[in-house]
C-alpha cells in the first residue's frame, strides 16, 4: 500500500513540516517553496493533500493563504491543525552575538519576535525569507555574521546553534494550519465551515442583514474578517468561520439565503473542528 503524499510549505525544518508530521507521520512529505506551489502540487496530483499556515495568534491571518483560497484555487479545506510555535535565534556554531549584522526569517516569524529583535539587535538588518527553514539556509550561507529565527528541528537539520530560545513576543504563540484537498471533509457532528463573500453594491445595513441570517438561526460565528477584493479601493471580501457543516440541513439553508444577497460567494470548505490531542 502506497503512502499518502502531502505537500507542505518547505524546505524541511519549517513549522509547517512539523505540523504535517504531527498530522500524519507515515505520509510521504514533499516540500514546496510557497503556498501557491503547495496548492499547485495538489491541483496537479503530485500530492493528495497540502498543508499551509492560515492564522497566527500574535500576527493574525496569513494573507497568501487567504488570497489563494479566495481568488486562485478550487481546493477546499478538509482539516485544521494547530501548533504551538517556539521561535529560537539560530546562528552558525562559533558566531558571537555581538557580531550579528543580519537576521533572516519568514515575515510572520520576524513579526512574532519583533520586540526581542528591536531590543537586543536594533542595528541588525532584518531580511525576509520564504520560510523559517529557508532563513536558516540563508543564514548558514551568509558571508556576514548572521542569525535566523527558526525552530529546534531546523537547528538540528542544518547544524545551527541555538543562541537564544523562545524569543517570540508573547506565549502562547499558536499557529493554525489548514489541509487543502480536492474535497472537504464529510460531516462529523463537530464541524466548522469557512466561506467568503462580497456584495455588488454598498449600502447601509447590508452586512448586518447577512450576519443576521446566522444570528436568527443561532449559528455561532467563530471568526469574521475582511480582505481587499483586488478590484477597487474600498471594496472588500468578507471571510467567516462558522460552526456546522455545509451539508447540515439548517446550515445549507442559511448559506443559500446568504448567497442570494451576494455578488461573490464561495464555500472554502467544511471540516472537523480542531481538538487538542487530535
Amino acid at each position: 500500500m502506497s503512502k499518502k503524499s502531502i505537500a507542505y510549505l518547505g524546505p524541511p525544518g519549517t513549522n509547517t513540516e512539523q505540523v504535517a508530521l504531527k498530522y500524519d507521520s507515515q505520509a510521504h512529505l514533499i516540500p514546496f517553496p510557497s503556498v501557491s506551489a503547495v496548492a499547485s502540487a495538489v491541483d496537479t496530483g503530485i500530492a493528495g493533500e497540502g498543508v499551509v499556515p492560515i492564522e497566527n495568534s500574535l500576527e493574525g491571518s496569513v494573507t497568501d493563504t487567504l488570497d489563494l483560497l479566495i481568488h486562485e484555487s478550487r481546493l477546499l479545506i478538509c482539516r485544521e491543525l494547530v501548533l504551538d510555535i517556539e521561535n529560537h535565534l539560530l546562528v552558525k556554531p562559533g558566531t558571537s552575538a555581538a557580531d550579528l549584522k543580519l537576521i533572516y526569517s519568514h515575515p510572520q516569524a520576524l513579526a512574532q519576535s519583533r520586540r526581542f529583535i528591536e531590543r537586543c539587535y536594533p542595528k541588525a538588518q532584518v531580511v525576509a525569507a520564504l520560510s523559517t527553514a529557508a532563513a536558516v539556509e540563508d543564514m548558514m550561507a551568509s558571508k556576514e555574521p548572521a542569525a535566523a529565527v527558526g525552530n529546534s528541528r531546523a537547528a538540528e537539520l542544518y547544524g545551527a546553534h541555538v543562541l537564544a530560545r523562545n524569543i517570540q513576543d508573547r506565549s502562547p504563540n499558536v499557529t493554525r494550519f489548514v489541509v487543502l484537498a480536492a474535497q472537504d471533509h464529510s460531516p462529523t457532528g463537530r464541524d466548522k465551515t469557512s466561506l467568503a463573500f462580497t456584495f455588488a453594491d454598498d449600502r447601509p445595513g447590508l452586512l448586518h442583514e447577512v450576519l443576521g441570517k446566522f444570528a436568527t438561526h443561532s449559528i455561532n460565528l467563530a471568526k469574521i474578517e475582511s480582505r481587499p477584493s483586488k478590484e477597487a479601493l474600498g471594496r472588500y471580501i468578507f471571510l467567516i468561520d462558522m460552526e456546522g457543516h455545509r451539508q447540515d440541513k439548517l446550515i445549507g439553508e442559511v448559506l443559500d439565503a446568504v448567497k442570494v444577497k451576494t455578488s461573490f460567494f464561495k464555500v472554502l470548505g467544511s471540516y472537523p473542528k480542531y481538538q487538542e490531542g487530535s
